[in-house]
C-alpha cells in the first residue's frame, strides 16, 4: 500500500506540475492546490511508517524482556482472534494501566488487547501512548 501511494503521489505532483506550467490562471492555481494533496499524503506516509518501526520496536523488547502477552485465544476461520474470547480477557490489561499508568509495557499490552478484540483505532491509540511513554522515560 506504501509503494502505491508513493506511486500515486509521483503522479499527483507530475499533474500538479503541468497545470502550473499551464499558461492559463484558473490552470496554475488549480495546480498550486493540487500540490498540497501530495505534501499531505506523504507526511501521513512517513507518520505512519515511523509509528510502525517504533511499534515494532517496543514489541521486541517487550518480548525479549518476556512480557508480550500469550496468545492462547482461540481462533476464527480467518485466522483473527475470537473477538468474544478477547473481549473476555481485556479487563485484566485495563486493569494493568490503572493500577500503573506511567508504564509503556502496560499500554502496549493494552493495545495488544484492543487489536485482538478488533479495535484497531484504540489499539493504534494505546500504542502510541506507549510509545510516547517509552520515549519520554527511556526504559
Amino acid at each position: 500500500m506504501a509503494a502505491l501511494l508513493v506511486l500515486y503521489l509521483v503522479f499527483v505532483t507530475n499533474y500538479a506540475i503541468l497545470l502550473i506550467n499551464s499558461a492559463e490562471p484558473v490552470a496554475k492555481a488549480l495546480g498550486f492546490a493540487l500540490v498540497v494533496l501530495p505534501a499531505i499524503g506523504a507526511w501521513v506516509l512517513i507518520a505512519d511508517l515511523v509509528f510502525v518501526v517504533r511499534g515494532e520496536r517496543l514489541l521486541a523488547k517487550l518480548g525479549s524482556e518476556g512480557g508480550l502477552p500469550v496468545d492462547n485465544l482461540p481462533r476464527l476461520p480467518s485466522g483473527r482472534a475470537d473477538p468474544v474470547a478477547a473481549d473476555a480477557e481485556f479487563p485484566m490489561y485495563r486493569a494493568e494501566v490503572d493500577a500503573d499508568p506511567e508504564s509503556w509495557r502496560a499500554w502496549l499490552r493494552l493495545g495488544l488487547a484492543y487489536d485482538a478484540s478488533g479495535d484497531r483505532r484504540r489499539a493504534r491509540w494505546a500504542t502510541r501512548k506507549a510509545i510516547a511513554l517509552h520515549r519520554s522515560t527511556g526504559t
